[in-house]
């Protein structure tokens, strides 16, 4: 009977033994490459937001932990659908897009006087942030209310706007209607050619921008809405300096998603680098990256 109970009980360690390493290597698929530990966790991440009647929109601040005073303020528009859907869970900021390129590499940004902040759509946008909803005056004066609650929260009076791919209609517009409070707008992977989502940037009045203007567009990018020479084009209409970045890669996405070319993959830190000395000096090379 004892040697019985014994069989029993090995048989029942070694079953549990295996089910905890089928748990393990089923979590390990389910989270896949992009859940391991974010690089950007490593840095204070917290959220802001402001009530708008029924609705609210928030920002995700990401900064060095012991930064407290800062000289610039990056406010970062990301890319389609533009819908982080900021919330908190467990006392953590939890958030979509988390691999879209201003989001994922935000933390290139940060240093001792520079924070940014992630702006999401606001909440009761959440189900279609359409092109033409950014271009309308409440989407101006929702985003001057969020930078100004961040603003005061970390001493910031004025900010530089980016967007990226259809992120660049938000940063235009919300840069167009508010001038005093943005100096500097930075356009990247701008979505030039009309599509299903809206018109992008084909139809805008770049002459109501008061906004200084950087341009910045991979060589290579294969996505058929944001075509380079329609990048360079404008940067010339537009008399504003254009930053041009080459190599990267691999691909990893379809050629209009985050890790093409479209979203600077392997490139991430040379192309941030280069905007942040833009922001600091007004300086920026022509062209970054390896051809």
């Amino acid at each position: 009977m004892g040697i019985g109970l014994l069989r029993v009980g090995i048989e029942v360690v070694w079953r549990a033994l295996l089910l905890s390493a089928f748990l393990s290597v089923t979590a390990a698929a389910q989270t896949g490459p992009d859940a391991v530990a974010d690089p950007n966790s490593v840095l204070a991440n917290e959220i802001v937001g402001v009530t708008r009647g029924d609705y609210g929109i928030s920002g995700l601040v990401t900064r060095r932990p012991e930064a407290k005073v800062f000289k610039h303020g990056i406010a970062l528009f990301p890319g389609y659908p533009s819908i982080m859907k900021l919330r908190e869970e467990a006392g953590q900021p939890r958030f979509e897009l988390g691999g879209n390129f201003l989001i994922r590499a935000r933390r290139h940004w940060v240093d001792a006087d520079t924070l940014v902040i992630s702006v999401d759509a606001p909440s009761d946008e959440w189900r279609s942030f359409s092109q033409l909803f950014r271009a309308q005056p409440r989407y101006g004066a929702d985003v001057a209310a969020l930078l100004a609650e961040a603003g005061r929260r970390y001493g910031i009076a004025r900010w530089t706007l980016v967007g990226h791919s259809e992120g660049t209609v938000s940063a235009f517009h919300a840069a167009r209607m508010n001038p005093a409070l943005v100096p500097r707008l930075i356009l990247t992977a701008s979505l030039m050619v009309a599509g299903r989502n809206g018109p992008g940037l084909s139809g805008v009045a770049w002459n109501e921008l008061s906004s200084r203007l950087l341009w910045v567009h991979h060589a290579d990018d294969p996505c058929a809405y944001t075509p380079y020479h329609e990048a360079r084009r404008v940067a010339e209409l537009t008399h504003s300096p254009l930053l041009t970045v080459h190599g990267g890669g691999p691909a990893r996405s379809a050629p209009c998603e985050a890790r093409s070319a479209h979203g600077f993959v392997g490139v991430e830190r040379e192309t941030v680098t280069a905007m942040l000395e833009w922001v600091r000096t007004g300086q920026v090379p022509a062209e970054v990256g390896g051809k």
